[in-house]
């Protein structure tokens, strides 16, 4: 069963409507009902009291819990940590609109961030409600990043990455590997359990993960600049890998421990990974894309 359209509701701080839906249950009021799903947030009877919490017609939802019914409301933190760093849009027409992303800036709204995220900000600067990126980096990770401006074209462009349509370039910096350059990384990547479960590990069996990586150059204190470009889409391939093989990447802090996730990060660190160039054609017009950034001198940490 589909589910069914999200109403045209309006940006607020450049953050879109979420849904939820209500089941029957014992909940007399909607605020309790949003206490026991949406624990985090504290004030949800100021925020139906403001008319924050609206129905499918973009009304107030009321003070009474109402089933069978889906409400909406924006998402909002009382603190965030500040991401000192701008994104940059390097190109936009009807369908698509790229960005540079700095590193520790979040892709989408998620846990300790709504505000500090690129979609947020460029949603903001824009007023275009309907932006999504149709693909992700790592927070960490700073580069290219390609938004669709339409909701009906999203599926198609997604699908490009679902399918493998995409040609994507990386920089990184680790330490300097002897050869043979280049060369193909395959690995079987799987999440870890227990409490490194952020991370991804090799293990035995069919290849899920596949990068073409080259050493570009020596940057001093042991350590090289490389390219990579990966031919599938595993969640931290690129770092997985290198770490792999035993050339984790400088900044790295999932990667070969996971260390303690700092809130704000050190901005003095940053993971040493650029996503530099994108290439696909494009599934609407019809029209070859290609996307490319400078080449980062990355300096080591």
């Amino acid at each position: 069963m589909s589910r069914p359209p999200k109403p045209a509701l309006p940006l607020r701080d450049g953050v879109g409507a979420s849904a939820l839906f209500c089941p029957p249950g014992p909940w007399a009021t909607l605020a309790e009902f949003l206490a026991q799903r949406l624990p985090r947030v504290s004030d949800w009877a100021e925020r139906i009291a403001r008319g924050e919490v609206v129905d499918e017609a973009g009304r107030p939802a009321g003070e009474a819990y109402r089933p069978q019914r889906r409400v909406f409301y924006w998402r909002r933190l009382e603190a965030e940590p500040e991401i000192p760093f701008e994104a940059r849009i390097v190109f936009q027409d009807e369908h698509l609109l790229v960005a540079d992303k700095p590193h520790f800036l979040p892709v989408t709204p998620g846990g300790a961030y709504v505000q500090q995220t690129l979609l947020t900000r460029l949603r903001r600067a824009t007023g275009l409600a309907e932006l999504s990126p149709i693909h992700r980096l790592d927070r960490e990770t700073a580069g290219l990043v390609v938004f669709s401006l339409r909701a009906a074209e999203r599926g198609a462009y997604q699908a490009l990455f679902r399918d493998r349509a995409v040609d994507k370039v990386y920089e990184a910096v680790a330490p300097a590997g002897a050869g043979p350059w280049p060369r193909v990384l395959t690995h079987r990547l799987v999440e870890r359990e227990g409490e490194a479960f952020m991370q991804m590990q090799a293990v035995d069996g069919a290849p899920n993960a596949e990068t073409w990586v080259d050493l570009v150059e020596a940057v001093g204190a042991g350590l090289a600049r490389y390219e990579l470009r990966p031919r599938s889409g595993v969640k931290h391939q690129l770092r997985a890998q290198m770490s792999a093989i035993g050339l984790p990447l400088v900044g790295d802090r999932i990667y070969p421990r996971l260390q303690p996730q700092e809130l704000p990060p050190r901005f003095d660190a940053p993971l040493q990974l650029l996503a530099r160039a994108i290439a696909f054609t494009d599934p609407v017009t019809g029209l070859p894309r290609r996307f490319e950034r400078a080449a980062l001198t990355i300096a080591p940490s």
